[in-house]
C-alpha cells in the first residue's frame, strides 16, 4: 500500500552485498491509509479514521492512476537497464497521513463527492492496518498502512 513515488524509491534501496548481508536503508515510510477510486464520477474523497474513541479527518489528494504497459530491457546483468512505459486507468489513487495509526482494526468512514460536492457514496468500512517493509522482509518495518478500494459501483473493500 506504499503509494508510487515510495515504491519506486524502496526498489532501488535495500540491496544484498557480496557476503549476502542486507543493506537496510533509513528510507521513510509513511503511515495511513491508501484510497484507490474507480469510480467515475469521483473528484474528491473525505475520509474520516476512528480508533479507540477518537477520530482523525486526514487530507486526500486523488491523482490519476496508472499502470504500466511495456516494459524493455537491455539485458539481464546488473549494469543493465530496463524502461516501462505508463498509461493512464481512468481511476484515482490518494494517501491519507495517519500518524500513530495502529496495527489494530480501525473504523474508516469514505465519503466520495463529485464534482459540485455532493455526496456519491458513503460508507464505512473496519480495515486492519499492517507493517510496511520499504527494504523488504529481512530489514525493520517501517510503520502501518491500510488500503481501500472503492469500485465503479460505489463498493468500498479493504485492500
Amino acid at each position: 500500500m506504499v503509494p508510487p513515488t515510495a515504491l519506486l524509491l524502496t526498489t532501488a534501496c535495500g540491496a544484498v552485498t557480496a557476503g549476502g548481508h542486507v543493506e537496510c536503508t533509513e528510507i521513510g515510510t509513511p503511515v495511513g491509509i491508501r484510497v484507490d477510486v474507480e469510480h467515475p464520477d469521483v473528484t474528491a474523497v473525505e475520509i474520516e479514521v476512528c480508533r479507540d474513541g477518537s477520530c482523525a479527518t486526514p487530507a486526500v489528494e486523488l491523482r490519476p492512476a496508472g499502470r504500466a504497459v511495456e516494459s524493455t530491457c537491455t539485458g539481464t546483468g546488473p549494469d543493465d537497464s530496463c524502461s516501462a512505459r505508463s498509461e493512464p486507468t481512468g481511476g484515482r489513487y490518494g494517501f491519507a497521513d495517519v500518524p500513530g495509526l495502529p496495527t489494530t482494526p480501525v473504523a474508516v468512514t469514505a465519503r466520495l463527492l463529485d464534482q459540485s460536492g455532493s455526496v456519491l457514496v458513503e460508507r464505512e468500512i473496519r480495515v486492519t492496518p499492517e507493517m510496511a517493509y520499504p527494504n523488504g522482509p529481512d530489514c525493520p518495518a517501517g510503520g502501518p498502512q491500510a488500503g481501500i478500494s472503492v469500485g465503479a459501483d460505489g463498493s468500498v473493500t479493504e485492500r
